[in-house]
């Protein structure tokens, strides 16, 4: 078994760098994130109060999240800002983007919480890496994707694409009576580059979203007479 520290920020930036994107799985992102597991389980136990997004353009009510965001100066440790809409330019979303979308805010103490805290820093500390001296603006988005018998749910409808930002982060927190939700890297031009399934609480996959494209496969329910869900992190770094 691999020691501890080849798991480091160091190792995520040189493969960064290398491929753009990266994966680390949920033992190596533990030794990566000095969190205790109570702070853990409360931080996803949180996926439980998501609110459902009312701004998706094909009409499905399969989507529940909260929405939040962050200014981080080179150096300094991020700051949450007010509560603003996100907005995503029509070219990086062609079914929701072009407008202001109003999302129920992320809960103070999951904000303000140990476990956002370390990712925070861990993420943060990637992105200077891969861009140093750059001031950033932070998203932080918390979705739970929801599926029943003969009713899909759309991790990403809008497909394989770009968020527009520098540096991406996706955690998986949990996925619940799941088959499906296949992560995807592409190039510009759709040629495959790597197809995963992020399984188990922070699995975790970090793109940079300039060079490469990510979407996520359809889900659907394992046993279709029970519900089914997952829950995701993804947070997002923008020079400001």
């Amino acid at each position: 078994m691999a020691a501890a520290e080849d798991f480091q920020q160091p190792d995520i930036v040189t493969v960064l760098k290398g491929q753009g994107f990266a994966r680390l799985r949920p033992a190596e992102m533990a030794a990566s994130l000095p969190v205790p597991p109570a702070a853990l389980a409360e931080f996803a136990e949180s996926w439980n109060r998501l609110e459902v997004d009312r701004f998706m353009a094909d009409g499905g009510r399969y989507r529940r999240r909260r929405h939040t965001s962050f200014n981080a100066l080179p150096g300094r440790p991020a700051l949450r800002n007010l509560h603003r809409p996100h907005f995503q330019a029509t070219v990086h979303n062609t079914l929701n983007g072009g407008v202001d979308r109003w999302f129920a805010p992320v809960e103070d103490g999951v904000a303000h919480g140990p476990a956002l805290e370390a990712l925070l820093r861990l993420g943060t500390g990637v992105a200077d890496e891969l861009r140093p001296d750059t001031s950033w603006f932070i998203e932080m988005h918390q979705f739970r994707i929801e599926a029943a018998a003969g009713f899909p749910g759309y991790p990403t409808p809008e497909g394989v694409h770009h968020d527009g930002v520098d540096f991406v982060m996706i955690a998986m927190i949990a996925r619940t009576n799941l088959a499906g939700g296949e992560t995807v890297i592409t190039d510009d031009d759709g040629q495959e580059l790597a197809r995963f399934t992020l399984d188990g609480l922070l699995d975790t996959a970090f793109v940079d979203d300039a060079r490469v494209m990510h979407g996520v496969s359809p889900v659907k329910p394992a046993d279709a007479a029970r519900a089914s869900c997952r829950d995701v992190l993804v947070l997002t770094w923008k020079k400001m």
